[in-house]
């Protein structure tokens, strides 16, 4: 860890074994901290290079006993080089405008959020989210973060519509996406990809060296798509490293 947290000693907790959400008959737990709200950003620059994701004011990381297959996953930014296939899907975002808005929840946002969730995830443990379940996801919170809404150009240069939209922690070394939803109607448009995309080249603009993806799970089919971005750095017991061809394949 390259900082020092001066003005307070982290608790950390564990919590009881669940069933785990991305391989079936395992069970997981993890280890949970509450980021102080004085130096929040700094305790969350710190805890995201070592592996832990942040939800509201907690950063938690996976701490299963028998189980060691979420691993932290970030983009290096200055050695990547877009595909053709990446490239047609930025192509595909030509006729949206990128809007960087403060971290203060929306209704439109919301019912967004819903036509995604119930359409791809209506089993997942989000399914239920409240309006006061969104708004504390977005705006509890003492780090620095913002909304990016992806709208539809317009004639009259009013507001389009809202087509994706993306909650970003912005660290010192780069760009951390905590979660990212779009319209279920648009699926053609591979927006998920095309969000990661889009922060690939917001943080090159920034002169930030990471995107930061959360964890990919190998053998989850639900975390599959982040091994498909290369290069992409894996955080393992000696550090981060580039994600080899071999464990992209799945293979041991």
């Amino acid at each position: 860890m390259t900082q020092h947290f001066a003005t307070r000693q982290l608790r950390f907790f564990l919590t009881a074994p669940t069933p785990c959400p991305y391989l079936p008959g395992r069970d997981e737990r993890k280890v949970f901290a509450h980021l102080p709200l004085s130096e929040g950003a700094s305790v969350n620059d710190a805890l995201t290079e070592v592996g832990f994701r942040r939800s509201q004011n907690i950063a938690y990381r996976p701490a299963c006993e028998a189980c060691d297959a979420c691993v932290s996953a970030r983009i290096p930014v200055a050695d990547y080089v877009f595909s053709k296939s990446e490239d047609r899907v930025l192509d595909k975002g030509l006729d949206l405008e990128r809007h960087i808005v403060e971290s203060e929840a929306t209704m439109e946002q919301f019912e967004l959020l819903r036509r995604y969730l119930l359409t791809r995830h209506a089993a997942g443990g989000m399914a239920d989210m409240t309006w006061p379940d969104f708004v504390a996801m977005v705006e509890d919170t003492a780090v620095r973060t913002h909304l990016i809404e992806y709208r539809t150009r317009t004639d009259d240069h009013g507001p389009g519509e809202l087509a994706a939209c993306a909650l970003v922690d912005v660290l010192a070394d780069g760009l951390s996406l905590v979660y990212s939803f779009f319209n279920p109607d648009l699926s053609k448009r591979s927006l998920g990809s095309f969000m990661i995309l889009d922060h690939v080249r917001q943080a090159r603009a920034a002169q930030l060296p990471f995107v930061y993806l959360g964890y990919w799970v190998s053998g989850s089919h639900k975390m599959d798509y982040k091994a498909r971005f290369s290069p992409l750095e894996v955080l393992k017991p000696g550090g981060w490293r580039l994600l080899s061809a071999r464990e992209r394949n799945g293979e041991t």
